[in-house]
C-alpha cells in the first residue's frame, strides 16, 4: 500500500517541472489528485540524519533592557510609547538572562538557535559612528555560549527594530539611503561575529515591514495613507538585501564559509471553486505576499506579473542593471510560516476572494515548484495560545505537531529539500501588535515575578522528544497486525431504523384482469368479478424481501435495528398496538432468520430529532415521569412475547448516556430502572423458553489526556469517562451505584448554592434491581477527543465538567463524527475490561460519515480497516472478550451519510466500503498470507470424543456406512426368514 502510494506521488511530482513560469500554479491540481485519505493520514517516519532542529527569538520581543548599556531607541520603542500600549522595554529580559536561556536551549537539544541582533544596540543612531561596544559584547558572549553547548547560531540582522534616528531623519525604509546604511551595519556584523556564524538572515519578513509598517500602519513605524509607500519601502528592502548578499559573497564567504538569505513570510490560499480563474486568483495572492520578494531574488530580478498588472504606477521598477544585481542573491530559501503577523490575520484585501488555509506542506511544494527547487530552511513556525495560558499549551503543541508532520511529508512524499525547522519561539515575549495577549514560547515566562521565572510548557517537552527521535518513528502499537477473530465471532451491521411498508405487495388485489382486451397491449379489469385473497405471508412484503436480500449480500451474521415505539404503540398503552406494524416486524425478524441473519432488536432509540417516545408520554414529561418507565416495561413485554421466538439478542435502550443540556440526572435514573425492569421481565418470563440475551448499548467514545508528559490531565479524562460511560455502566456492570467520582464532583458543585446537579440515590431495592442486569456489554464508538483543564477557547470548554476538548490537528477529520482515531477503540475496550472484568463485549455500532453521493467512499474504507484492526488487537493481544462487531450503518436511507449502501433518487447502490467489509468478514479478520486457513471445527474439541470424530471423520463415516448396511441386511434376512413362503399359501 505504501509503495503504491509513493509511486503515485512520484508520478504527480514529475508533472511539475522546476523552472517553468508559474509552475507553482499546478500545486492545487496536484494535491487534488493524491490518494485520499492515505495522503492525509499521519506519517510515521523520521527526518534525514543531518536535519537541523532549531528554535528562535527576536531581539525586541525578548531582550528588554531597551536603554541599557548605551542602546539607542528603535522604531518599536517609539511606536509602543505612543498611546496605551504594551511595550518590549522589559519583555522577557533575555539581555540579563543569557545564562538561563542558554540552559533552556540546551535542554531542548536543538542543533541551531535563531536570534536577531538589535541594530540600535550596536549602532544607537544607526551609523557606525555611534558604535556601542557593550552592545556588541552582548552578542559575542551569546554566540560563544551557544558554541560551547554545540549549538550553531542563525543570526538575523534586521527583525523589524530599525534605529529610530534613521526613521526620523530619512523616513526609514522608504528612503534608498537605507541600502548603504544597512550594508555598513551588516559589514560590521560579518566582520565581528562571522567566524562563528554559518547562517545569516538579512531581513525578517520584509512583507510585514513594508505592507504593515508603511501601508496599514499596524506595526512600527505605523505609517499609512500613501498607497505607493509600501512598495517603495519593499523596493528598498530588496536592494538592501541584495547589496548585503554581494558584500558577504565578495568579502567574507571564502574565509567564513557561511550562507546568506532573507526570511520570507507566507500564507496559503485555496480556491473557493476549482476553476482556472480562482486558481489564477490564488496564484496572484501568493505573488503579492511571497512572490513580491521571492521572484526578484530567486528568479529574474523583477516583480511578479500579477503585481505589475494590478499596481501600475504604484509599483517601482528595476533597471536591467538592478535586476542583474538582485537575482540569485540567496543561498537557501528561509521560510516563515505561522500565525504571528502574516497578512491573513489583519487584512483580507490580498486574498483575492479565495480561502486562506494552514497547509505548510502545500506552501513548501509551491515554493519548490515556483523557485527552482531551492533548499528550504523553515526559520519560523508555530502557533499560539491565549495570554492567560500557563504551561499547558495544547493548541500550540498540536499545531506544531501538524506543521512538523507536514514538513516530513513534504520531504518524503513530495521530494522537497527541507533542510531545517525552527520552532517559534524559545520563550514568551512581546508579540508585536498583539502585545502580551498571546503567548508563543516553548517556555512560559511569568511576567509578574521579579526574576521573570521560566517554566517548560508541554510544547517544550514535545519538541525535545521529537528532536530526540528525529521525527515520528513507527511504534509497535501503531502497526497493524495480522490475525483472525474467534470462529463464533459476530459480524453485523446496524441501522437506526428499517424501511417499513405494511401493505403486502402480492395477493392484495382481489380484481380479475384480461390482457389486451381492447387491443391496447395492457391489462384491463373485469368489472364485477373478484376472487378471494389468501392470507398474507411474510414473503409478500417486497420491502422485507429487498432489505433482507441486501443484508444477505453483505455476508453478515447479525443485523441490529431499532423498533419504532411511537408508531407501534402510538398512545403508549400496549392495549392499543398497531397490529399491522407488529405483523411487519414479526415478518421482518422471521425472514432474517430464514436468511441466516440473526436479528438484534433495540426497543428504544432516541435521535437528535425524535425522543423515541409515544407523544402522550412526551407530553407527560417523558423519562422524568415514572409512568414512562412502566409504559416501557409493558412495551418491552409485548415485544418479547410477540417477537421473542425469532429474536435472541435484545437491546433495551440505545445510548441513554448521551447527555445534553435538557437531560436531567432524574431522567437517567428512570432510564436505568426502565432497563432493569425490562431485563428482569425477560429473565423471569421469557428466557427459559426463548433462550435469548438482553443488554443495553452505551455510547463510548474515548477521551485521551491532551498532555502525555503529565499525569495532571489523567484526572479530567477520567472525569469525562465516568460522566459519559460510568454513569450507566457502573450501576449495571459494577457495584449497583453511580461512580463515586460523579457524586463527589456534583456535590462540590452543589456546595456553591448556584447549581442543581442532583444525582439521585438508589434505594437498596433499586440497587439490587439494577445491578447485574446484563448478558453482555454493548457499546457504540465513533471517535476520540483530547481533554485538559485549561480554558483556551470558550467554545470548546465544558463549564459543567470544567474541561477543555481539543482535537489533535494531525488526525483525519470526518464531516460529522469528528476525528478518525482508530486506537481509541482499543483503549475503550481495554477500559471496559479493566473496570468490569471478562464481560462479553459487542461493538454494536462503529462507523463514519462520508460523502453519500460517492460510491468510492475511501474514508469509510480506511476507517473500517483500521478500527477493525484495533478491535483485533484488543481481542488477540489484550485478551478482551470481544464477541462481535457491527458496522454503522446499513444504508443511507435510514442513516444518511453513514451507509454501506448508498441511496440516491430512490435507488440503492453498493459502496466500495461494503465490498471491503465483506472481504474482512469472509476472512474473519486479517489473516497472514502464509498462515494456514482457520479451521473452526477445532472449537468443538472441548466435548469428549469430538476430537476423535473430527480428526478421523472420513474413517468414522465409512465405518458408519458399513454398519448401517450391515444392520439393514440383518433386518431383511430376519424379516424374510420368518415370512411364510407364497407356495404354501392358499
Amino acid at each position: 500500500m505504501r509503495l503504491r502510494y509513493l509511486y503515485f506521488v512520484l508520478c504527480c511530482q514529475v508533472l511539475c517541472v522546476s523552472g517553468d513560469p508559474d509552475a507553482g500554479s499546478r500545486t492545487w491540481a496536484r494535491f487534488l489528485k493524491l490518494p485520499y485519505p492515505e495522503d492525509e493520514a499521519f506519517l510515521y517516519d523520521t527526518f534525514p540524519d543531518d536535519f537541523m532542529w532549531s528554535v528562535g527569538t527576536a531581539a525586541y520581543q525578548t531582550e528588554g533592557a531597551f536603554q541599557k548599556d548605551g542602546k539607542g531607541l528603535s522604531i518599536w520603542d517609539t511606536f509602543t510609547s505612543a498611546g496605551n500600549r504594551g511595550t518590549g522595554e522589559v519583555a522577557s529580559d533575555s539581555y540579563h538572562n543569557v545564562h538561563r536561556d542558554i540552559h533552556l536551549i540546551q535542554k531542548l537539544k536543538v542543533t541551531h538557535y535563531r536570534f536577531s541582533i538589535s541594530w540600535p544596540r550596536i549602532f544607537p543612531n544607526g551609523t557606525i559612528g555611534s558604535y556601542n561596544e557593550a552592545g556588541a559584547s552582548y552578542y559575542i558572549n551569546l554566540i560563544h555560549r551557544l558554541k560551547r553547548i554545540g549549538v550553531e547560531p542563525v543570526v538575523t540582522l534586521y527583525h523589524w527594530d530599525l534605529p529610530d534616528t534613521l526613521q526620523r531623519l530619512y523616513g526609514g525604509w522608504s528612503n534608498p539611503i537605507l541600502v548603504d546604511l544597512f550594508k555598513e551595519y551588516a559589514e560590521f556584523c560579518f566582520r565581528t561575529f562571522g567566524d562563528n556564524v554559518k547562517f545569516w538572515i538579512t531581513i525578517d519578513n520584509p512583507f510585514v515591514v513594508a505592507w504593515h509598517g508603511y501601508g496599514t500602519g499596524m506595526v512600527a513605524p505605523g505609517i499609512k495613507g500613501d498607497p505607493g509607500l509600501p512598495f517603495r519601502a519593499g523596493h528598498t528592502l530588496i536592494k538592501a538585501h541584495a547589496a548585503v548578499w554581494h558584500l558577504y559573497d565578495n568579502k567574507f564567504r571564502q574565509k567564513q564559509g557561511g550562507k546568506v538569505s532573507i526570511a520570507l513570510g507566507s500564507h496559503w490560499i485555496s480556491p473557493r471553486k476549482k476553476s482556472k480563474e480562482n486558481i489564477k486568483a490564488c496564484q496572484c495572492s501568493l505573488d503579492f505576499v511571497l512572490g513580491w520578494f521571492a521572484k526578484p531574488l530567486f528568479i529574474d530580478g523583477d516583480y511578479p506579473t500579477c503585481m505589475k498588472k494590478n499596481l501600475s504606477s504604484n509599483l517601482p521598477s528595476f533597471t536591467e542593471a538592478e535586476k542583474r544585481e538582485i537575482r540569485n542573491t540567496t543561498d537557501f530559501f528561509a521560510l516563515s510560516f505561522g500565525s504571528v503577523l502574516s497578512f491573513q490575520l489583519i487584512n483580507d484585501s490580498l486574498k483575492f476572494g479565495q480561502t486562506e488555509s494552514l497547509s505548510l506542506r502545500m506552501v513548501l511544494y509551491w515554493i519548490n515548484a515556483e523557485y527552482n527547487s531551492p533548499k528550504i530552511f523553515i526559520v519560523e513556525n508555530g502557533w499560539f495560545v491565549n495570554g492567560n495560558t500557563k504551561t499547558e499549551d495544547a493548541k500550540n503543541m498540536y499545531y506544531m505537531k501538524r506543521f512538523i508532520m507536514e514538513t516530513l511529508k513534504s520531504i518524503k512524499y513530495d521530494n522537497v529539500s527541507v533542510i531545517g525547522y525552527t520552532a517559534w519561539s524559545l520563550v514568551d515575549g512581546f508579540e508585536w501588535y498583539r502585545e502580551y495577549n498571546i503567548r508563543r514560547g516553548l517556555y512560559y515566562v511569568d511576567f509578574l515575578s521579579p526574576d521573570l521565572r521560566r517554566e517548560p510548557k508541554s510544547s517544550a517537552f514535545f519538541y525535545q522528544k521529537l528532536i530526540e527521535k528525529n521525527g515520528f518513528p513507527l511504534l509497535p502499537e501503531n502497526e497493524p497486525i495480522t490475525g483472525v477473530f474467534p470462529c463464533n465471532f459476530t459480524w453485523g451491521t446496524a441501522a437506526n431504523s428499517i424501511q417499513v411498508e405494511t401493505i403486502p405487495s402480492q395477493f392484495n388485489d382481489p380484481n380479475v384482469y384480461v390482457w389486451d382486451k381492447s387491443g391496447n397491449k395492457k391489462p384491463e379489469k373485469v368489472e364485477g368479478v373478484v376472487v378471494p385473497l389468501r392470507k398474507t405471508r411474510c414473503g409478500d412484503y417486497a420491502s422485507i424481501r429487498y432489505q433482507v436480500s441486501r443484508l444477505h449480500r453483505m455476508h453478515i451474521t447479525h443485523f441490529q435495528f431499532s423498533l419504532n415505539w411511537p408508531s407501534l404503540v402510538p398512545t403508549g398503552n400496549v392495549s392499543q398496538v398497531k397490529t399491522t406494524l407488529l405483523l411487519y416486524y414479526k415478518c421482518f425478524v422471521s425472514e432474517l432468520q430464514r436468511a441466516n441473519v440473526t436479528p438484534v432488536v433495540t426497543l428504544w432509540h432516541r435521535t437528535a430529532q425524535h425522543s423515541g417516545l409515544p407523544a402522550p408520554l412526551v407530553k407527560n414529561k417523558g423519562w422524568q415521569n415514572t409512568d414512562t418507565v412502566q409504559a416501557f416495561v409493558a412495551y418491552a413485554r409485548l415485544c418479547f412475547k410477540e417477537l421473542g421466538d425469532h429474536v435472541k439478542y435484545w437491546i433495551t435502550l440505545n445510548e441513554p448516556n448521551i447527555r445534553d443540556e435538557q437531560k436531567t440526572f432524574l431522567e437517567g435514573h428512570n432510564l436505568l430502572k426502565a432497563h432493569a425492569l425490562a431485563w428482569h421481565v425477560y429473565d423471569e418470563e421469557f428466557r427459559r423458553a426463548q433462550k435469548g440475551q438482553v443488554s443495553i448499548t452505551l455510547h463510548a467514545d474515548w477521551v485521551e489526556p491532551a498532555y502525555p508528559f503529565s499525569r495532571n490531565d489523567v484526572e479530567p479524562a477520567n472525569r469525562v469517562l465516568e460522566f459519559r460511560i460510568g454513569w450507566f455502566a457502573e450501576p449495571i456492570f459494577g457495584n449497583g451505584d453511580y461512580p463515586q467520582l460523579m457524586r463527589e464532583w456534583l456535590q462540590q458543585r452543589n456546595n456553591l448554592d448556584l447549581y442543581d446537579y442532583h444525582l439521585p440515590h438508589f434505594t437498596e431495592e433499586e440497587r439490587k434491581l439494577v445491578q447485574g442486569t446484563y448478558d453482555f456489554f454493548a457499546l457504540s464508538h465513533y471517535t476520540t477527543s483530547l481533554v485538559f483543564e485549561e480554558v483556551e477557547e470558550k467554545t470548546q470548554y465544558n463549564t459543567y465538567l470544567e474541561v477543555h476538548f481539543i482535537p489533535d490537528t494531525t488526525w483525519l477529520k470526518s464531516p460529522k463524527r469528528g476525528a478518525v482515531v482508530p486506537w481509541g477503540l482499543r483503549k475503550v475496550l481495554n477500559w471496559v475490561k479493566s473496570r468490569y472484568g471478562d464481560v462479553p463485549i459487542y461493538i454494536m455500532s462503529n462507523g463514519v460519515d462520508d460523502d453519500q453521493t460517492e460510491t468510492d467512499d475511501k474514508l469509510r474504507l480506511y476507517y473500517m480497516e483500521n478500527y477493525i484492526n484495533e478491535a483485533l488487537k484488543a481481542s488477540v493481544l489484550d485478551g478482551v472478550n470481544l464477541q462481535g462487531y457491527f458496522a454503522y450503518a446499513f444504508d443511507d436511507q435510514s442513516d444518511p451519510g453513514f451507509g454501506l449502501y448508498g441511496y440516491i433518487h430512490d435507488e440503492f447502490y453498493i459502496k466500495l466500503s461494503l465490498g471491503h467489509y465483506r472481504k474482512i468478514i469472509d476472512k474473519n479478520g486479517f489473516p497472514s498470507p502464509t498462515a494456514p486457513k482457520q479451521d473452526c471445527t477445532l472449537e468443538l474439541y472441548s466435548c469428549p470424543g469430538c476430537s476423535l470424530f473430527f480428526t478421523k471423520k472420513s474413517m468414522i463415516t465409512f465405518l458408519s456406512f458399513i454398519g448401517i448396511c450391515f444392520v439393514i441386511t440383518v433386518g431383511l434376512v430376519m424379516y424374510y426368514s420368518k415370512k411364510p413362503s407364497k407356495r404354501y399359501q392358499y
